[in-house]
């Protein structure tokens, strides 16, 4: 959209900062009769956010999709998997929120907007004690997104303006009135409003708040959209918004080193170990991708090796970014033991020790030394590896919000007509990272921009008698 042509005459119902999984937001609000503008600060934000970059899993509790496949579950189960993974440090309303919302969020994505939602049936998550998440048959956030654009675009009462960042709020008798867009020339324009979602994201693009916040991976490779410099944040505390969780994140131990690439976390659950440059294992992979991203931050080098076979690639072929990663020529393969020490540089006698090990955990005939339980098969030659490194994907810290995503001041209290989620917004994966679980980002993401349209569709004062 070129400003010269936005109305000024007129204040829009919702302005969404953030192209992202704030496109549900604007989705369900220009269903609901709102008329919404989009600020996204790129024009290549179709493939440059954390949307996009995501594996496009979505967690439902309840889902007609797991009654189909035999899987029981609930919001209740789903919040008690929350709060184990955070050993209870998750914001208690939020998490209650979203894992209550979360099976009608994939089911509203997939009857409202045709997106072809499938249980992700075939590798187990840590952390959830059921199969919940829901993707798309890519399981790519391209995929999605794109479907999220497409609708968008499509809609009369939806409009974008970009390149244009989202700069500040105007607010008149403590309610959110304008929202401040500067363009690449350094220009603003103040955009009458009622309400404003944050959908900008987090800080993750901000080193020295990473390195402030979250030293432990702040040397790690940073994978996430380049425009998340924490503006959530900046415009909150000109508000007097409160903010929470600031050192959590969501990092992953499977970057292909040299590609850039998602190798994925499915390479290990089923059945791949991670080793360091010595040829050894150095803890229990399968506690989770985010924690042991700074764990492998702390190996020699700050590098290690995914090692698997040919029946654990043919199942992760399934992942876009995997057969991305495969593409990139980064991942390597040998006929036996020895070939593959030779391949990666690695020691042989101490990777065949491992290697020994880990197949013995598998089989069931010996303890695994760092208390690994999850083994689907042992590996068998000809093998798979592929170098990888740490990454920092987003921050999980952000603006306090309450279960429909209104942004609170320190005392409790809500900033009338200001609303935040996914990375902008505190989340629901407690401190640091070993909270995470698969689908925190987009479930806070989507979830809470639908639960903010919901909000801002029941509380818009042009719908208010005066």
């Amino acid at each position: 959209m070129n400003p010269a042509e936005h109305p000024q005459e007129a204040a829009v119902d919702l302005v969404v900062a953030g192209a992202g999984g704030g496109l549900a937001g604007a989705l369900r609000a220009a269903e609901a009769g709102l008329d919404v503008l989009v600020v996204e600060a790129s024009e290549a934000f179709r493939r440059g956010n954390n949307t996009s970059m995501s594996t496009a899993m979505i967690p439902g509790a309840g889902t007609r999709w797991q009654r189909a496949a035999g899987v029981e579950d609930s919001a209740d189960t789903f919040l008690a998997d929350v709060a184990a993974k955070t050993h209870g440090e998750a914001d208690p309303v939020l998490a209650g929120a979203l894992t209550s919302f979360s099976a009608e969020l994939v089911t509203w994505l997939a009857d409202g907007f045709d997106l072809p939602v499938e249980l992700a049936a075939d590798i187990a998550y840590p952390g959830h004690s059921v199969t919940r998440c829901h993707t798309v048959p890519s399981r790519t956030g391209a995929e999605l997104l794109d479907h999220l654009v497409a609708r968008a675009r499509r809609h009369p009462r939806i409009d974008f303006l970009m390149p244009a960042r989202l700069v500040g709020v105007g607010t008149h008798g403590g309610r959110v009135r304008t929202a401040v867009a500067e363009y690449p020339d350094g220009s603003t324009e103040e955009i009458p409003t009622r309400a404003l979602l944050l959908a900008c994201n987090g800080y993750g693009a901000d080193s020295r708040a990473v390195q402030d916040l979250m030293p432990e991976i702040a040397g790690a490779v940073y994978h996430g959209g380049e425009h998340s410099r924490g503006d959530a944040l900046r415009i909150g505390a000109d508000l007097g918004a409160a903010t929470g969780y600031l050192d959590a994140y969501q990092g992953h131990a499977a970057l292909a080193r040299g590609a850039g690439t998602l190798v994925g976390w499915a390479t290990v659950m089923h059945g791949g170990v991670l080793v360091n440059a010595g040829g050894h294992r150095f803890g229990n992979e399968t506690v989770g991708y985010s924690e042991y991203a700074a764990i492998l931050a702390a190996q020699p080098g700050s590098t290690g090796w995914i090692v698997f076979d040919e029946r654990v690639h043919e199942l992760c072929l399934a992942f876009g970014d995997y057969r991305d990663t495969v593409e990139q020529g980064v991942v390597l393969s040998a006929e036996d033991l020895p070939g593959l020490a030779r391949t990666c540089g690695l020691p042989a006698g101490p990777l065949a020790e491992t290697l020994d090990r880990a197949a013995r955990g598998a089989a069931g005939t010996a303890s695994d030394e760092f208390g690994r339980l999850s083994w689907e098969a042992p590996l068998r030659a000809p093998y798979r590896a592929v170098r990888v490194e740490p990454a920092l994907f987003h921050t999980q810290g952000g603006l306090a919000v309450d279960g429909s995503a209104r942004v609170l001041r320190e005392d409790g209290s809500p900033i009338a007509g200001l609303y935040a989620s996914g990375g902008a917004a505190i989340g629901i994966s407690g401190h640091g990272a070993g909270g995470y679980l698969a689908g925190n980002g987009l479930l806070p993401a989507l979830g809470l921009a639908v639960l903010a349209a919901d909000h801002c569709r029941g509380s818009s004062p042009a719908r208010e008698s005066s």
